[in-house]
């Protein structure tokens, strides 16, 4: 279960860019409920019961806690297991029909599409590791492709003559995205002119490569786009979930079905997908002009 814990907040800090703070808030708050189910002899969160998550909340109520501490707890623990059931790690989310005051909806800050311009555009072209960064945020924005798939593709999963990739996500699912004809020109340019240069082992097959050859990590990718970050001027916690969002969002305000756009981000139930693409207020607007009688 431990392991697990560590998991989800390598999750919410790398991918999601919640601060250390956070991060710390979560693990103190999981940490407890995990030890709690330890005393009551519970070794896998497949056996935990929503009677024994009432049970650590009525123990904390007990012990004296504020009302909002439980409220924080229970929250914390329903994002831990949604994320949990999300991962196919739990048979079923027993925190689903627990009520909250507010359940903390985690949305990153989305990119207008200008300021999406000015990201793409901050790596320089004149500099290989900048045709290789900027082929990295040309396939994070142009794909939707979660930080943790960008970082294990591999050579094999290109097919830009045909214009898609094939992405290995959650669950070990296999998904085809179609990758924009810009940014597969990008990509091309960094595996025929810079790849080469970095990387000598013909037996490495990771298409984004260090300096040294060895494939790039998520931290390292959350780095560079912090890094680029700041030099497009963006004042933004920006972070490759934000790119994910900002591709789901400008899909979905550009009229895409949000059946398409589910398929795209590998989501197994369109209830996630809702959640996490907001629904665009200019979409909103021209769908009621359009079909509203009073519009």
């Amino acid at each position: 279960m431990n392991a697990l814990l560590e998991s989800f907040l390598d999750h919410v800090s790398l991918e999601r860019g919640l601060s250390i703070n956070t991060r710390k808030a979560y693990a103190d708050d999981i940490g407890q409920f995990l030890a709690f189910l330890d005393q009551k002899g519970v070794t896998s969160l497949n056996q935990a019961s929503r009677k024994q998550i009432l049970d650590h909340l009525m123990a904390m109520k007990g012990r004296g806690m504020s009302t909002n501490s439980i409220s924080r707890h229970l929250v914390a623990i329903k994002v831990f297991f949604r994320y949990l059931q999300q991962e196919g790690l739990l048979d079923r989310n027993v925190t689903d029909t627990m009520d909250s005051p507010t359940l903390w909806k985690i949305l990153p800050d989305t990119l207008s599409e200008r300021e999406v311009e000015l990201l793409l555009n901050a790596p320089d072209l004149r500099k290989p590791l900048g045709v290789r960064d900027r082929a990295i945020l040309e396939i994070l924005y142009a794909s939707g492709l979660r930080v943790s798939e960008l970082a294990h593709l591999h050579l094999s999963d290109l097919h830009l003559d045909e214009g898609y990739l094939r992405v290995v996500g959650k669950g070990r699912k296999e998904r085809v995205i179609p990758v924009a004809r810009d940014s597969a020109d990008l990509l091309e340019r960094y595996l025929d002119e810079v790849r080469p240069m970095l990387c000598e082992d013909p037996c490495e097959g990771a298409v984004f490569v260090s300096k040294r050859g060895t494939p790039l990590c998520r931290q390292r990718l959350w780095q560079l786009i912090k890094q680029y970050t700041k030099e497009a001027g963006i004042m933004k916690n920006v972070t490759p979930h934000t790119l994910r969002h900002s591709f789901a969002s400008h899909l979905l305000a550009n009229g895409a079905p949000l059946r398409v756009i589910q398929e795209m981000l590998g989501h197994a139930d369109i209830a996630t997908t809702q959640i996490y693409t907001h629904v665009h207020p200019d979409r909103l607007k021209s769908i009621h002009q359009k079909f509203h009688p009073r519009a």
